[in-house]
């Protein structure tokens, strides 16, 4: 391993750390870390670690380091379903070290340095895997009726501040797009993944009761509004997780293979 060590510009907060994205579908992530450094992480993200890594647990993150701070943005995630508790993965030897996380589900890893987005992004519940110390990661809430009401996994966002590195996932292909002033991308509100602060983001409801209906794609559409730039996942967790549930027997689905004639005996046996 490189034992080169990296330093962090002066007055930045969040930890300089280096990082190697292994595989292609389901991804790995691998942090290095400078004796010292720490990198905070959802329960159970961690795939494997050196032994010169400590694990610790922190109730929030971020700027508010006081007793009240700290409980505020852990009762947002207790409300939100998300644990009380962030992981941080601490360098404790004398030399650099590693700790790798790993993708929940099919998809890609998307390293952002929010030095370059004002310091802030938006991504949707769960999508966050790991990030620098000193990155602030918090639940938000959008301001809008509309939202709330009919924006379903929408509606409860993550927040993360700062000036230096983080990690969200995104289930299938992530689809990058760059919105112009005033330009609007309609979309399933399930498949953002991310976007920077100065996009707006509302609920809008589909042009006809017919489509609406019968079109196939629900009621409403997220739409988000330029300037700035929007991370698009082609399969969210919740579509794949519905298509896995119909195709099951307990959910109405049939077996796979029971076009055979050990599928057929199979089925019988089994009173399908």
């Amino acid at each position: 391993m490189d034992t080169t060590f990296t330093q962090k510009p002066a007055g930045q907060i969040a930890d300089e750390i280096e990082y190697k994205i292994i595989g292609d579908d389901l991804q790995l992530l691998e942090v290095y870390l400078d004796p010292g450094e720490t990198v905070i992480s959802e329960a159970g993200a961690m795939i494997y670690m050196n032994s010169d890594v400590r694990l610790d647990t922190q109730l929030g993150t971020g700027a508010d380091t006081s007793i009240f701070g700290k409980l505020m943005s852990a009762g947002k995630r207790m409300l939100t379903g998300e644990s009380l508790f962030l992981a941080t993965f601490t360098a404790s030897g004398s030399k650099k070290t590693m700790v790798a996380f790993g993708a929940p589900y099919p998809g890609h890893i998307v390293a952002m340095d929010l030095r370059k987005y004002n310091g802030e992004i938006i991504c949707q519940k769960d999508s966050f895997i790991c990030a620098a110390n000193g990155i602030d990661v918090n639940m938000t809430f959008s301001k809008k009726l509309g939202v709330g009401f009919f924006g379903g996994e929408g509606f409860i966002l993550e927040k993360l501040t700062g000036d230096g590195l983080a990690f969200i996932h995104a289930g299938g292909s992530i689809i990058e797009k760059e919105l112009a002033t005033g330009e609007t991308l309609k979309i399933d509100t399930g498949c953002i993944a991310a976007f920077t602060s100065n996009v707006q983001y509302d609920i809008q409801m589909v042009g006809s009761i017919k489509s609406a209906f019968f079109g196939g794609e629900g009621l409403f559409f997220a739409t988000l509004t330029g300037p700035g730039k929007v991370w698009l996942q082609s399969l969210p967790f919740s579509r794949m997780a519905r298509r896995i549930f119909a195709a099951a027997p307990q959910g109405g689905g049939k077996q796979v293979g029971e076009g055979s004639l050990l599928g057929g005996i199979a089925s019988m046996i089994g009173g399908d």
